[in-house]
């Protein structure tokens, strides 16, 4: 390979730097630092402009011998430095050759990074990020990212497109399954903490990847559900729900942020310059990175506000686009649009520091290639499979816990001759619990429910019988017999139902969001033969269970828990781990109640008012509501059983009245507190959540909004204290003069187990 130009230049440059500073720059590590710059200055200086445009190209790849899937002249592209990025190349011997390529073969040597979707997991999977996120645990997200980033970048992959933060209204968008649900607040917190863990400490860690936010912005608000949709959003609910877990992410240094499919309020993300230069650059100041989604650039003429791929280019780089995935568009067009001026040289200067800053912030220049291994692909680890196992058991939801006999159906009673029966197509399908987005996950190493529980119950002495009863998608009640004899020969049915892998994610929007198929016939087949029934309900969104909520005793939200999911299920089952999950969305009764979400505004006419300031007689037809069916989610926001109880003190504010004005200076805060109990005979985790409400602001907002949480592990009997703090950023918001301020007016404060439970203590804002 050709390398001695390179490092000729290289040398040059650091001996230049040396005698200027007295030493020699750091090696790379974080993208906004003034080493980094300096490296990218020198590097920008000697690139003709073919060559920067060349560096806003992303090519996918399929195989081997070069970038194929769009372009046919992959191979000679990256020969000229005129491909930045590749997404899609998964092993150490692929990203090496594509590597080789484009340093021995260019005339700057310009390393290119790969990108890859590593969502929850590159090689060790685990739970879907919804499910993930209602652990309630950012810590625990952050060392699954880190995880991932081991094993991504052990092949060449720095960079992946994650995490998705898109706030999520409405269960029917596929996607949904890829976020942290419907709360800004909480959506934030699992932001950064996906970032710090995919980065780590530093990027030019050859463990670290670099982080990308997507979709910016309002993705998850697309129209009815559909995915790829548009999105009408007002300037204020884009600012206070879409933006804010975006701002978090960039705070926390993600280097790369990917504009969104949606058109926002008639302007496609993708060339929207107020939401990626005012926003982004102007206000956030952000110095990385923006990637288009896969054809983004392209679409912009579907959208209808391009007729030609040259406008298309003109209109997304100019908005704020820096790179293009897969459209090639910029690479063809750019360079003509500045010669003509329509594109100044400065944007794209602009662009390519961006990239560049990236590259050299992860030591690509300095380590661009990985060690090979000698056996082909990633082994699963004992350290992996128990971080994935933790994680899935975090990740439960118990919804139903009823009574049966002498105490709660679950935990399970264990003991020689008790008669176990699973029923149900997920109960032994290892691919469905992989969820969408499986990486380089291998389904042999998957655990399914049937596997762990089989292995549980032969050790233990417990029969156990297996009936899939029917198909995910099924129609025919062929298999009805052989379930209802299964269920009939036990003394518990544990029946594992719900949606394939691939019926959420991308592209996979559903109308209903019923269990699909016949699978609730089946349910209610086996629940006449009057055996006590456990529900395990896996899916990647919520789905509307109105039925088994009322007939079924107990529930448990799995998720797709990922490739511990039988050893995790099995020891929730049996009280060997607690189903500590809260949810992080609705769940609604019926698809006729979408969007639907917890911090939603009051109306003139509520049906209830949470803190009884509606009407004094409010007539009981003319209320905002539906005739046939509640306003309420069948689960709340916030919402999870334990195997324990616990309960909350009333709760205690530091002042009966703050200044609003010394909340905006930063010299004054309130300070929350209330206790939580365990009051049951078992150790168990509480997730202690604070919500506000404010009133007589100059303009409305919502009923509750989540401030604060935490999680708490408490010994039977055992009670701790706890103190949330509400400063300016917890009771700022974008007022009537879209200033983003605390406004004087009344504070409402609960601390309670989910967004619909406790009693407010009040606070005066005054001036």
């Amino acid at each position: 390979m050709q390398r001695k130009p390179q490092l000729v230049l290289v040398l040059g440059w650091l001996m230049a730097l040396a005698a200027q500073t007295g030493r020699l720059p750091a090696q790379g590590g974080d993208f906004r630092s003034t080493q980094t710059e300096a490296r990218v200055d020198a590097l920008l200086a000697q690139m003709t402009l073919e060559e920067k445009v060349g560096q806003l190209n992303q090519l996918s790849t399929g195989s081997l011998s070069g970038p194929k899937q769009v372009v046919d002249n992959g191979d000679e592209l990256i020969r000229k430095g005129w491909v930045g990025g590749i997404l899609n190349a998964v092993t150490a011997q692929e990203t090496n050759i594509f590597q080789k390529e484009a340093i021995g073969g260019s005339r700057l040597h310009i390393p290119i990074l790969f990108g890859l979707d590593v969502i929850h997991g590159f090689r060790t999977l685990f739970p879907i990020p919804l499910g993930l996120s209602a652990s309630w645990d950012p810590d625990l997200a952050e060392q699954t990212a880190r995880y991932a980033a081991q094993e991504a970048s052990s092949q060449g992959v720095r960079w992946t497109f994650s995490p998705m933060v898109d706030i999520a209204r409405d269960p029917r968008w596929g996607r949904i399954a890829e976020g942290a649900g419907e709360d800004p607040y909480l959506g934030s917190a699992f932001a950064r903490a996906y970032v710090r863990g995919y980065q780590g400490l530093r990027l030019d860690d050859p463990a670290s990847i670099v982080a990308c936010a997507k979709h910016f912005v309002g993705y998850g608000a697309v129209e009815g559900g559909r995915d790829y949709n548009s999105t009408e959003i007002s300037e204020r609910t884009l600012r206070g729900v879409y933006l804010p877990p975006f701002h978090a992410a960039v705070e926390e240094g993600a280097g790369t942020l990917m504009s969104a499919f949606n058109a926002i309020n008639g302007v496609p993300s993708s060339a929207n310059a107020f939401t990626l230069t005012q926003v982004l650059r102007k206000e956030w100041n952000f110095r990385g990175f923006v990637d288009s989604d896969w054809t983004a650039v392209r679409e912009v003429m579907v959208h209808g506000i391009a007729d030609d791929a040259r406008t298309a280019a003109l209109k997304c780089f100019n908005a704020g686009v820096d790179m293009d995935m897969e459209s090639n568009i910029f690479l063809n067009n750019i360079a003509e649009l500045v010669r003509a001026g329509r594109v100044p040289a400065s944007r794209l200067d602009e662009a390519v520091r961006g990239i560049l800053r990236v590259k050299f912030a992860l030591g690509l220049f300095e380590h661009p290639y990985v060690v090979e291994p000698a056996a082909s692909g990633l082994a699963a680890t004992p350290a992996g499979d128990a971080l994935a196992r933790r994680a899935a058991e975090e990740s439960f939801v118990l919804l139903e816990n009823r009574m049966v006999g002498d105490g709660p159906l679950l935990p399970l009673a264990a003991g020689p001759g008790r008669k176990i029966a699973l029923i149900g197509p997920l109960a032994d399908s290892a691919t469905d619990m992989l969820g969408s987005w499986s990486c380089q996950a291998v389904s042999g190493d998957m655990v399914t429910l049937r596997s762990a529980l089989s292995k549980r119950a032969s050790s233990g002495g417990m029969p156990l019988s297996f009936a899939r009863g029917t198909d995910v998608s099924g129609t025919t009640d062929s298999g009805f017999p052989e379930a209802v004899a299964a269920a009939m020969g036990a003394d518990v049915v544990v029946m594992a139902l719900g949606e394939s892998g691939r019926s959420s994610g991308e592209a996979s929007s559903r109308a209903h969001l019923n269990l699909p198929g016949n699978q609730e016939k089946l349910l209610e087949a086996i629940v006449a033969t009057g055996k006590p029934v456990v529900l395990v309900v896996f899916s990647g969104r919520p789905l509307s269970i109105a039925w088994a909520s009322a007939h079924v005793p107990a529930i448990i939200m799995a998720w797709f828990p990922g490739m511990q999911a039988g050893p995790a299920l099995v020891r929730t089952l049996f009280g060997e781990a607690e189903p500590a999950g809260r949810l992080t969305v609705s769940i609604p009764r019926t698809v006729g109640q979408v969007p639907i979400y917890y911090n939603h505004l009051n109306t003139g006419r509520p049906r209830v008012d949470p803190i009884g300031m509606g009407s004094d007689k409010p007539d009981p037809y003319y209320v905002t509501g539906y005739i046939d069916e509640a306003n309420t989610p069948l689960y709340p926001f916030g919402y999870g059983l334990s195997y324990t109880s616990f309960s909350f003190s009333p709760v205690e504010v530091s002042a009966a009245s703050v200044s609003a004005s010394a909340i905006n200076k930063g010299e004054s805060q309130l300070t929350v507190s209330a206790d939580v109990r365990n009051t049951g005979s078992r150790e168990g985790t509480e997730t202690a959540q604070l919500y506000i409400r404010l009133r007589g602001t100059s303009v409305a907002r919502p009923v509750r909004e989540l401030k604060g949480f935490q999680r708490v592990h408490l010994a039977p009997g055992e009670s701790r204290h706890l103190e949330f703090r509400l400063a300016r950023d917890e009771l700022a918001f974008w007022n009537a003069d879209m200033k983003d301020v605390a406004e004087p007016g009344s504070l409402y404060v609960w601390v309670a187990s989910d967004s619909t439970q406790g009693t407010p203590a009040k606070v005066e804002l005054t001036e």
